[in-house]
């Protein structure tokens, strides 16, 4: 008679703590223009292992190169460019006004700034965004004011929402952003039944559902997959891979599929993996799977490699769970640095006139700010009203409200 082994439980643990050296080692990065670009309607079946390796356009001497390369004008990849330093610039002018007690709270996009930016410009007027809180590249390069954003931020007189979210959790049917939600993964469901709704009503209108790797742990998530596998939403799923869910890395969400992308196999979704920090790259992806909803071809998965290089928000200190350097370490660099790079090369840009930009981006971000804080911040000046509280509830009050509102003295 034998004696089985007694059994043990396997907790993923990261490569290196604080204190210790970055290791990226797990990270294969192939070469760029090294992965195939498959035709819009592939059979998923003979595309799986796009779900295991990386589409990359530059290269590192900032060439852009291989089948994915091609899709942008140098006009179109200036004004990228300039997204991307308006969405940086802003980020650290509303991370000073929080450190200044002017808002309660901010998340910043820092190293993530292509993937929101890019993904924007390859959609259509009229597509809705469902978005997690890092997303607000879709915003500013679809043009939405600053200013708008900024009084969201300090929940003043004029905050479009009207106090009734937290900071950076915007909202604008206009620009198809769908209103933020703090509760994990919800947006994933809602974006797939957004999708199945404009095919119902013959609409062109597809969605894009965004979420955090950490958060593809949550039910939502793959609900979302089984519907829009089932039903052939006209959606594309969204995972954006940061490397870290707060303070857990990306391990214990990710379990033994070996990529995020990887999710998306077993429910016969065609799933790729882009360098999120390749701005021609990630356009190139969004455009490929935008256009295979469009064409009414169904879903598809995207995960973006990048890396979080900043908190997870001012409530964060990442040193207490990985190294001061590892963000410097990153295997695939900064996505503005890299664009750069690869307009300077092209000869329609130069480190004179990308810090002209900067300067020029620096002054249009504090005159925006500027106005915002002439309308109120979280400790001073206006403040929305105490009656909106009962606006927007029902299409019409009923009597129980009113009579609140009349006690209240609104």
């Amino acid at each position: 008679m034998t004696t089985d082994a007694p059994l043990s439980l396997h907790v993923p643990e990261p490569a290196v703590r604080p204190g210790g050296a970055p290791d990226f080692s797990n990270v294969k990065i192939p070469k760029a223009g090294a992965v195939p670009r498959p035709n819009i309607d592939v059979d998923p079946e003979t595309v799986r292992d796009l779900a295991f390796s990386i589409i990359r356009v530059l290269n590192r001497n900032g060439e852009a190169v291989g089948p994915w390369a091609g899709l942008l004008s140098d006009e179109e990849l200036i004004e990228g460019m300039r997204h991307m330093m308006t969405l940086r610039t802003f980020d650290a002018r509303m991370l000073i006004a929080q450190r200044q007690g002017k808002t309660s709270f901010y998340m910043q996009h820092l190293g993530e700034e292509a993937i929101s930016c890019a993904f924007r410009k390859a959609l259509s007027r009229g597509d809705m965004n469902f978005p997690t809180y890092r997303q607000a590249g879709l915003l500013i390069a679809d043009g939405y004011p600053m200013v708008d954003m900024m009084c969201q931020v300090y929940s003043n007189a004029r905050d479009p929402l009207k106090g009734r979210q937290l900071p950076v959790m915007y909202s604008s049917k206009e620009h198809g952003f769908f209103t933020i939600s703090g509760n994990l993964a919800t947006q994933y469901i809602q974006a797939v039944g957004w999708a199945m709704a404009s095919a119902i009503r013959n609409d062109n209108k597809i969605a894009a559902a965004w979420i955090g790797d950490g958060s593809t742990a949550e039910s939502d998530f793959h609900a979302a997959l089984v519907f829009a596998s089932t039903y052939k939403a006209p959606v594309v799923l969204n995972i954006v891979n940061n490397q870290w869910a707060i303070s857990t890395f990306q391990g214990i969400a990710r379990g033994g599929s070996g990529t995020f992308a990887a999710r998306g196999l077993g429910f016969g979704i065609p799933s790729l993996r882009v360098d999120g920090n390749d701005y021609l790259a990630v356009y190139a992806v969004a455009k490929w799977a935008v256009e295979r909803a469009r064409r009414n071809l169904g879903p598809t998965l995207v995960e973006y490699v990048t890396y979080r290089a900043g908190a997870h928000s001012t409530s964060d200190d990442p040193s207490a769970y990985r190294p001061k350097t590892e963000s410097d370490a990153w295997p695939l660099g900064d996505p503005i640095i890299r664009l750069k790079n690869h307009l300077i090369v092209r000869g329609v840009w130069s480190e004179e006139r990308h810090k002209q930009a900067e300067a020029e981006i620096l002054d249009t971000v504090i005159a925006a700010q500027k106005e915002a804080e002439s309308y109120g911040t979280l400790h001073a000046g206006g403040k929305p009203s105490a009656r909106d509280m009962f606006d927007g509830v029902y299409a019409e009050m009923p009597p129980h409200l009113r009579r609140q509102r009349q006690q209240a003295g609104v």
